[in-house]
């Protein structure tokens, strides 16, 4: 069979399995030990605060406005514009039981009309740390869901192992990501965790389409051997899956470097998502499927065998 890159030669990935699982599995030994020592930082969306929301005669400065709130006592306030270039959200981290919001939101006009006197607030709401529980429980609940859903797709559209491979992915994929927000100690709110869910899916979409050229080399290709077929399948997706990747990452990088604050945390989580995702599919489901003894057998259709078998029963 013709490989359609790198002039007809097969790269021999698995020959390196053992290696990248034992990295891997560093990895992820690394990241728990790091989110159960050292924790996630876990922004307003999880922790409750108050968000206060402010309203300029001209278009906000939103540095300035972080610089002279910092200055004020407020340096861990998340600042971003809100609906026009005129209006900005403040969120602050609880201040204790005993300061109410009106109080906090005060603060804050306060502070900000030693920058522009034309400051008026617009709204003021407290959320309790109640909430932020509510949501880091739903998110959980979301990841673990689309989690099962795709090992019961994968399982019926190839093999349960494959499928078993793929969710291994996923999940080296997930626990990695959130290991280097607590080792770095960034932010991590409802932003971040829609940023791993996508990075699930763009994991995903990379495993299957490898999953979906390993069982087609296994129907043509005559032959035995699990491992050299596995190679010639990541080497002919090779193409495909670095132009996806580089491609990605391009925009990813646009998007850190000039987007802004705002989605900074969102575009990182993106940004290690792929490099991560794209080694995954690689090596993690392949290797995992490789290490639960999947062969050829098992990805051929029982109905083709009993074809061939009647077949050569004629005389």
């Amino acid at each position: 069979m013709q490989i359609l890159s790198l002039g007809g030669k097969t790269l021999r990935f698995m020959s390196l399995r053992k290696v990248a699982m034992g990295f891997s599995t560093l990895l992820i030994l690394a990241s728990f030990a790091s989110i159960f020592i050292k924790g996630l930082n876990f922004g307003l969306d999880f922790t409750g605060g108050t968000a206060v929301e402010v309203g300029f005669s001209q278009p906000a400065d939103l540095k300035k406005v972080r610089s002279v709130l910092a200055e004020n006592g407020f340096a861990d306030a998340s600042v971003q514009l809100f609906g026009s270039s005129q209006d900005i959200l403040v969120r602050l981290a609880p201040r204790g039981s005993e300061v109410k919001a009106e109080v906090i939101g005060n603060q804050v006009i306060t502070a900000l009309k030693q920058a522009d006197e034309s400051v008026v607030m617009r709204r003021i709401e407290f959320v309790g740390p109640s909430v932020g529980e509510d949501l880091k429980e739903q998110g959980g609940l979301a990841m673990l869901t689309a989690l099962i859903c795709i090992l019961i797709y994968v399982a019926f559209r190839f093999e349960w192992r494959f499928a078993v491979g793929a969710v291994g992915a996923l999940l080296h994929d997930v626990i990695i990501t959130v290991g280097l927000f607590s080792v770095l100690g960034l932010e991590f709110d409802l932003t971040i965790l829609a940023a791993i869910l996508a990075v699930i899916g763009y994991s995903l979409n990379d495993t299957i389409v490898v999953s979906d050229r390993i069982r087609e080399n296994f129907r043509k290709v005559r032959i035995d051997d699990t491992i050299e077929i596995i190679d010639m399948s990541l080497t002919q997706t090779l193409n495909r899956t670095l132009v996806t990747s580089i491609t990605t990452i391009l925009v990813l990088i646009a998007l850190f470097v000039w987007g802004g604050q705002t989605i900074h945390g969102f575009a990182t989580a993106l940004l290690f998502g792929v490099f991560i995702g794209t080694y995954s599919s690689v090596y993690v489901a392949s290797s995992v499927a490789i290490t639960m003894g999947v062969s050829k057998e098992d990805l051929i259709p029982e109905v083709v065998e009993k074809e061939g078998a009647d077949l050569d029963a004629l005389p």
